[in-house]
């Protein structure tokens, strides 16, 4: 749509979505209230994930269809998915069904089982419920996110390695022991330090071990990942401080990439457990990448603390 037409959604920013009278304003000059906006062309998804209840409630009266599918999902699993319990609510008195199966299996009541709000929707019958699988899953997320707490991780690389030793990945990346190098240098100004993307630390975990580097991207790369992950898995991330979370899934030297998790960035084919993992570790993405490898850290000292060993990698392209 033409940024010059005034009957469309392109005036409504991201804070835009909880200012009702705005929304009624846009309405009323002739916008859609099916379609139009951004990515997910559906005013009440966008409004579902980032919107007040009033506007929910509004755009709900308005639309053909209250379970609207896009993508896979309906408004009511975006409301969910993101953790908006208020405009769940409005959107089941508006009519939309908690329990319309979507996203290979996670309908938004099944989805919200393994949230903070488990009782959000009367299940309809008693069979209707979690796997002992996926109850377990959401278990170990309730521990281990707030394990780990919050913490700053902005510049943060982490690699996390399962079923492998400290000793085993040091190995398999041909490292050796970083004697000679100023840690507290590097600490300090890491982009004075010679060959500062090759210094990482190591830990033993239980379940296998993480690579950490508190100032640079080297352990979310390619090459590092496949190197360790032979005959096992390794999930890494790196958070740029110029902005953004991506990552990568290695395993047994397959790599492909990952972002964090949003409403509308869960691929609509994804199988179930990559979107129940999603969901839970959707603003973790540390505590993400420790799931992936079932590694089940006690606390944060593995990754924010100082490493069990420092590493000086070999010289090598590691994003091939």
């Amino acid at each position: 749509m033409d940024a010059t037409d005034d009957v469309g959604w392109w005036i409504v920013g991201y804070d835009g979505w909880t200012d009702l009278d705005l929304i009624r304003e846009r309405l009323a000059a002739g916008a859609d209230p099916n379609s139009g906006v951004r990515i997910f062309d559906k005013p009440l998804h966008v409004a579902a994930e980032q919107g007040s209840p009033e506007v929910v409630a509004e755009l709900a009266t308005r639309v053909d269809d209250v379970d609207a599918e896009h993508r896979g999902r309906t408004a009511l699993w975006m409301a969910v998915f993101e953790g908006r319990v208020d405009n769940a609510r409005v959107l089941v008195s508006a009519g939309a069904d908690p329990w319309r199966p979507m996203m290979d299996g996670w309908s938004p009541g099944r989805l919200s089982l393994a949230g903070p709000t488990p009782d959000l929707f009367p299940a309809p019958s008693p069979e209707i419920g979690l796997s002992e699988a996926e109850a377990a899953t959401t278990a170990e997320a309730k521990r281990l996110i707030p394990a780990l707490g919050d913490f700053y991780y902005d510049g943060l690389s982490l690699a996390c390695v399962a079923d492998v030793s400290a000793a085993e990945a040091a190995a398999r990346l041909e490292a050796t022991p970083a004697d000679d190098v100023n840690i507290d240098a590097l600490y300090e100004a890491w982009y004075n330090v010679p060959d500062a993307d090759r210094i990482v630390g190591i830990t033993d975990v239980p379940g296998g071990c993480v690579i950490t580097q508190p100032w640079g991207y080297t352990p979310d790369t390619p090459g590092l990942g496949k190197r360790v992950s032979l005959g096992t898995v390794c999930y890494s991330m790196y958070s740029n401080p110029k902005g953004g979370i991506s990552g990568h899934v290695a395993r047994d030297r397959t790599v492909s990439a990952w972002e964090t998790h949003t409403a509308y960035m869960t691929p609509p084919d994804a199988p179930a457990e990559e979107i129940l993992a999603a969901y839970l570790y959707r603003n973790h993405p540390p505590a993400f990448c420790c799931a992936g490898a079932d590694l089940h850290l006690a606390d944060a000292r593995p990754i924010t603390g100082l490493p069990g060993a420092w590493l000086q990698l070999p010289e090598r392209d590691y994003w091939a």
